[in-house]
C-alpha cells in the first residue's frame, strides 16, 4: 500500500482547511444521547471495521449500534490517521438512526500538531459536536493529575492548552481529552466525566471498541 506522490501535501492542506472551519464554543448542559465511534483492522490489514453506538447517558446503556467494513486505501501515516479511518467511520455513523447530540472518538481532536486530529476531522466533516478521547498522548506536556477519579491537569503545547489529562478512575492511568468541534475544553471534560462508568475509558468509545473486536472476529 503506497502513497502517490504529493498525497501528504494534499492531506496537510485538507487538515488546514478543516482546522479553519473548527468551531470552539461551550456545549450547554449535559447531553443524554452520546455517540461513540471506534475502528479496528482485519488481520490481513486490508479492511477497516468501524463501529458506532449511541449511549443513553441517563439510563447508562447502549440503545443502538451499527458497523461498517470498508477496504483500506491508505497506509498508516503518523498525524494523518484520519484519512485512513474516515471512510469506515463515516459509513458506520451514517447508519445510526437514533438522534445523538455529541460524538466521542477514540483518538485526538485539537491535541494534534495541526490541531486537526481524528475527532476534529470527523466533527468538522459532520458539522456536529465532537470530542477526542485518546488512550495515549500524541503531543504536549503535562503534570500528572491527582490519583482520584475526576482529577485533571492541563495538556500543554508551549503556552497553549490543547487538552486535558483526565483520571477517570482512582489509581488508573489517565486518558487524554480534547475538543473536536462545536465544543470547548471545559465542556469536553465535563461530558467525558459524565459518560464514565466502571472502566478507564468512557462508555461510548469503550462499547464501540468492544464491538469492533466482535465484528472483526466474526
Amino acid at each position: 500500500m503506497k502513497l502517490a506522490e504529493g498525497v501528504i501535501a494534499q492531506w496537510k492542506q485538507m487538515q488546514e482547511q478543516l482546522r479553519s472551519r473548527l468551531v470552539v464554543c461551550p456545549f450547554a448542559g449535559l447531553p443524554r444521547w452520546v455517540a461513540g465511534a471506534d475502528i479496528a483492522f482485519s488481520p490481513d490489514g486490508a479492511t477497516a471495521v468501524a463501529a458506532a453506538v449511541v449511549y443513553d447517558r441517563e439510563c447508562g446503556r447502549i440503545v443502538e449500534s451499527q458497523s461498517a467494513c470498508v477496504p483500506l486505501v491508505y497506509p498508516y501515516v503518523p498525524t494523518y490517521l484520519s484519512f485512513r479511518e474516515a471512510p469506515a467511520l463515516l459509513a458506520a455513523i451514517g447508519k445510526l438512526k437514533t438522534p445523538w447530540e455529541v460524538i466521542c472518538f477514540d483518538g485526538q481532536g485539537y491535541a494534534h500538531p495541526r490541531r486537526c486530529g481524528l475527532a476534529t476531522h470527523m466533527g468538522v466533516t459532520l458539522d456536529r459536536p465532537a470530542i477526542g478521547v485518546g488512550k495515549s498522548r500524541l503531543i504536549g506536556t503535562f503534570a500528572e493529575p491527582g490519583l482520584s477519579a475526576g482529577e485533571a491537569s492541563a495538556l500543554m503545547d508551549g503556552a497553549e492548552q490543547i487538552g486535558w489529562v483526565l483520571r477517570t478512575r482512582t489509581g488508573v492511568k489517565p486518558i487524554f481529552v480534547s475538543l473536536g468541534h462545536r465544543m470547548d475544553l471545559e465542556s469536553a471534560k465535563r461530558i467525558v466525566v459524565a459518560c464514565g462508568g466502571r472502566y478507564r475509558i468512557p462508555e461510548p468509545t469503550r462499547q464501540a471498541d468492544i464491538l469492533t473486536k466482535h465484528y472483526r472476529a466474526g
